[in-house]
């Protein structure tokens, strides 16, 4: 009986981490097809971007205000079609709004991971910095959740206007250390979005807006994050709000709107 014993414990042991190292795709990655095709209007225009592999990203560029106009970048979550935003694009009071889903996502090609976000990100950049119309000195990146850990690379990589960043981590090891103490994540995580290693490096202005209910990002991650971040900094925590409905608290937009006017 011992032994049966000890051979499930051994099961256990070695069976879920590596399941987690052959299926870590499956749970960081949510993939979503595209929920609906925006409405076509004169001030919405679909972008098809080349990535370095030969595949396609697509989205949306929403024009607002004056050409060139300042313009933010958005970086969704891990289950997150970003389509839904060109409803809501008018918030950014006068700012554009360039939205690409990820590999996998809505009609983009490929497959993600975290080395292919990173480049991809690169690629969205240096496409918005390349178009008539919009203003290549004020270029924003905003991260949500999963897209913060993009953002904070791009920052990183290339000269930002600014940042903000929605319910980030300082890295998905800490995270994933966190809600599973038991299992050794540092060995598993093959895409560890390891933004604290980042933040120091990073001068542009930051707006760091946490959900004080946040289960999937406690707000520990999102400071320690803040915290080591070198350039300017605000810290806004939304009360009330978790990890989905941060978005549709009313502080949200009105944090973002001040934060982007701030940048003018």
């Amino acid at each position: 009986m011992l032994k049966s014993l000890l051979k499930i414990v051994l099961g256990v042991v070695l069976g879920v981490p590596l399941l987690m190292w052959l299926f870590q795709e499956r749970l960081i990655f949510f993939q979503r097809p595209l929920e609906s095709r925006p409405a076509q209007r004169p001030n919405v225009e679909e972008v098809a971007i080349p990535a370095g592999d030969g595949s396609t990203l697509r989205g949306w560029l929403v024009k607002g205000g004056v050409a060139p106009a300042p313009l933010v970048i958005y970086f969704g979550g891990n289950a997150e079609e970003v389509s839904w935003l060109v409803e809501v694009a008018e918030k950014l009071a006068g700012w554009s709004l360039l939205l690409v889903n990820y590999r996998g996502y809505g009609e983009s090609e490929g497959k993600p991971s975290e080395t292919a976000l990173f480049t991809d990100s690169l690629a969205v950049y240096d496409f918005a910095r390349r178009r008539d119309g919009v203003d290549p000195q004020r270029i924003v990146a905003m991260g949500r959740s999963l897209g913060s850990g993009v953002a904070v690379y791009l920052a990183s990589e290339r000269p930002l206007r600014g940042v903000i960043l929605v319910s980030p981590y300082d890295s998905l090891v800490e995270v994933g250390r966190r809600h599973y103490p038991f299992l050794p994540i540092s060995l598993m995580l093959r895409h560890r979005f390891d933004s604290i290693a980042r933040a120091p490096r990073v001068d542009a202005p930051l707006l760091c807006l946490a959900a004080a209910a946040d289960g999937v990002v406690p707000t520990p991650h999102s400071r320690a994050l803040f915290e080591a971040w070198r350039g300017a900094k605000t810290w806004r925590e939304i009360p009330g709000a978790d990890h989905d409905s941060i978005s549709g608290e009313p502080g949200y937009w009105s944090s973002i709107e001040a934060f982007l006017e701030s940048l003018r």
